[in-house]
């Protein structure tokens, strides 16, 4: 949760981080050339581009039912079932360019009430709505106490709505483990709430944004806050916590509590350039995405919240969705005016790119060629995130 870098740091940076996988290319344990090589295999999947002029409820509810309908539907996906939706609620709820945190840096509440009308049209059991949250309350009051309308969002979810705070093991008896299928770029495993894992579907519902340290955080970097803070926070454990998880994650300048799973590596690497994507791409693996909504009506480019420097306000008016979280990361890259290819170091990418990481053990396709896109096309949805005065 840390951007801090100027355009010219980062670059620095990237150098710096692609002179150490140069280096590392055979020898270090970590090095992706020592994964094996599934891209051949990464499936794509469609991912639908809507246009989406505002926040109006019903205007919200018929672009998502015209995305879910390009993409084959949701109703045998989630019927009878319980459904888990990741929310982005990253830092504290702050105003940002004068503007509330929902139209800039997190997901707004009416695209969630409206993903909870289709999910209730399309026969979900149970809707469970959560992140973790850096307070002492719990998901109710917090969002309650910054402006958002549960009671609308749980009508529109037909009154099958919970709202969580994931931060920690909540009312479970202990945490769920969630393992890594390739063994782990950093992290071999997660333990993480419940909720993540007793569930039928998981929903990442994400705001399409850049990132300081991974590029850019949408459907797959969202799921960076399923790692409660009270095992992976500064001040871990502590199940009361409201640190966030730079310490053991981004800089490695703390291993994880006894019981929970260590890294790969005995000598991991320190940078957030290199640690952050690969976590992130672990992640993703432990917790693999059903479905995936990217919004961008409103957003901020330059950076993922409030503590970023050089962000700006933007409306690109877009609302993105697929079944596989890389594939549709991937297009709302490319609609960002970025190459979702890029190697590492390289484009928006400051570190190494996650979307890379994943396809190369075969999580999901990356070139947007070899990706269905329904709705509007990249070039018609195209909105650069590039900031036009940016300067190297």
């Amino acid at each position: 949760m840390s951007c801090t870098l100027t355009r010219r740091e980062m670059l620095v940076r990237s150098a710096q981080a692609a002179g150490a996988l140069a280096t590392w290319g055979i020898a270090h344990p970590l090095a992706v050339a020592a994964k094996p090589d599934r891209a051949a295999r990464a499936p794509t999947r469609p991912v639908a581009i809507q246009r989406c002029e505002s926040y109006e409820p019903r205007l919200l509810r018929e672009r998502m039912d015209k995305a879910f309908d390009a993409i084959g539907g949701i109703g045998k996906l989630v019927a009878g079932k319980t459904v888990t939706v990741k929310l982005n609620l990253t830092g504290h709820f702050r105003t940002m360019h004068d503007r509330p945190a929902w139209e800039t840096y997190h997901t707004h509440p009416n695209v969630v009430a409206a993903l909870c009308a289709a999910l209730d049209a399309a026969g979900a059991k149970r809707i469970v709505l959560g992140d973790a949250l850096y307070y002492k309350k719990t998901a109710e009051q917090v969002l309650s106490e910054n402006g958002w309308d549960l009671s609308a969002i749980r009508s529109a979810g037909g009154q099958k709505v919970t709202f969580v705070n994931t931060k920690n093991r909540g009312a479970f008896k202990a945490y769920s483990r969630l393992k890594v299928p390739w063994g782990g770029y950093l992290f071999p495993a997660f333990d993480v709430n419940g909720h993540y894992e007793k569930c039928d579907v998981f929903v990442s519902l994400a705001k399409l944004k850049n990132h300081g340290t991974a590029g850019v955080t949408m459907a797959v970097k969202n799921l960076f806050g399923i790692t409660p803070t009270a095992l992976y926070g500064n001040d871990a454990p502590n199940e009361d916590t409201v640190s966030a998880r730079v310490a053991i994650i981004h800089n490695a300048a703390r291993k994880v509590p006894d019981g929970v799973p260590a890294e790969v590596d005995a000598q991991p690497p320190t940078d957030p350039l290199l640690r952050v994507p690969r976590a992130t791409a672990d992640k993703m693996g432990a917790r693999p995405v059903d479905l995936a909504v990217v919004e961008g009506v409103t957003t901020v480019r330059g950076g993922e919240g409030f503590w970023c420097k050089n962000t700006a306000y933007i409306e690109p008016k877009l609302l993105l969705a697929g079944r596989n979280a890389v594939c549709t990361d991937a297009i709302s890259t490319a609609v960002m005016g970025y190459d979702p290819m890029a190697g590492h170091g390289q484009d928006v990418f400051p570190g190494e790119n996650h979307l890379r990481l994943l396809h190369d053990v075969g999580v999901g396709e990356i070139d947007p060629k070899r990706i269905e896109v329904a709705g509007l096309s990249v070039k018609e949805a195209l909105f650069p995130f590039r900031a036009p005065s940016a300067k190297v």
